[in-house]
């Protein structure tokens, strides 16, 4: 772990320096707040050892900045000080340090007090990671890694939103994997989980860096396009269709399933004075992939525009 060392007293510097570098730790030097501000700014060390009585920037102004600041991640403070009265310790405790030591300290007890903050710091890792597992867990599908259908809606939502806003072109491609439920009777499960898996690592290379695709159901997925009328969409659909048919997936007993898929593309451009929703967008995709699987499958279909939705039952 690096530990930023912050103080005026050259001499003390060199003695922290020289103490933690034998500890193990990697140490980084500055000798005023303002000097350490922006080295921290620049490389965000989790944990500080700062002076409070220092020219230019003290350490409670110093630990104000570090805690205003919109940085990801926690930094662990502790303060030297040679105030030793109650008032002081609970303005600096105030400012945002995590800990204190009065001057002259002792340098085993500093190194305790450092482990402290090591094992605080070491659990927030922990925890950031459990969160960022789960919400990798809530937003995206266990068997192929991409977006699950929640997060896919509120991320098509919100460029419908832009493109209304901007007065730019929305597309969308729902994808069907054609014959998908012969693919699990005849060859099981694990199998069909495998040729999901090849249709979403198909759709990850052939998307834009700010395109967005998910599992929208089953073997179904749905592929937002922004910024792209209907006639580009049906190029990019196309590219997609041919690349499932030139992707196999391997077969236990040896050889490889080859797969193909029917797409259905619909596109705010076909009409764009209309107000469009996201459910009604999604239904004309639908449609037209319903009409790829009716003229016989492994084909790209457009939307021929808006149409009743089907009455809930």
């Amino acid at each position: 772990m690096k530990i930023l060392i912050v103080d005026d007293d050259p001499v003390l510097r060199q003695i922290l320096h020289t103490y933690l570098a034998r500890a193990g730790y990697e140490v980084a030097l500055a000798e005023d707040g303002r000097a350490a501000w922006e080295l921290w700014q620049q490389e965000h060390t989790k944990l500080i050892v700062t002076d409070w009585m220092m020219p230019v920037m003290d350490g409670p102004e110093l630990i104000r900045r570090i805690r205003a600041a919109s940085f990801p991640g926690y930094t662990y403070i502790i303060m030297l000080t040679a105030k030793e009265g109650k008032s002081d310790v609970i303005f600096g405790l105030e400012a945002g340090a995590d800990d204190y030591l009065t001057k002259p300290f002792n340098a085993g007890e500093l190194r305790a007090r450092i482990s402290i903050g090591e094992r605080i710091l070491n659990l927030e890792a922990s925890l950031s990671q459990a969160l960022s597992r789960m919400e990798e867990l809530a937003t995206h599908d266990p068997v192929t890694g991409l977006l699950n259908r929640r997060a896919l809606y509120s991320h098509a939502e919100a460029e419908l939103n832009r493109s209304q806003r901007y007065g730019k072109p929305l597309s969308f491609v729902m994808l069907d994997i054609d014959h998908f439920k012969a693919v699990n009777d005849q060859y099981g499960h694990l199998v069909g989980d495998q040729a999901l898996r090849v249709v979403a690592d198909t759709l990850a290379h052939n998307k834009r860096p700010y395109d967005w695709a998910g599992r929208w159901g089953g073997e179904e997925f749905l592929l937002v396009l922004p910024s792209t009328d209907l006639e580009e969409a049906e190029v990019v659909s196309e590219r997609l269709r041919v690349s499932l048919t030139e992707a196999d997936v391997p077969l236990p007993a040896g050889g490889a399933l080859h797969l193909k898929a029917s797409l259905g593309v619909a596109s705010s451009s076909l009409d764009p004075t209309a107000a469009h929703t996201l459910d009604s967008l999604v239904h004309q995709a639908d449609e037209a992939l319903f009409r790829a699987k009716r003229e016989g499958r492994n084909r790209v279909c457009l939307s021929l525009g808006e149409s009743p939705a089907p009455a809930e039952t």
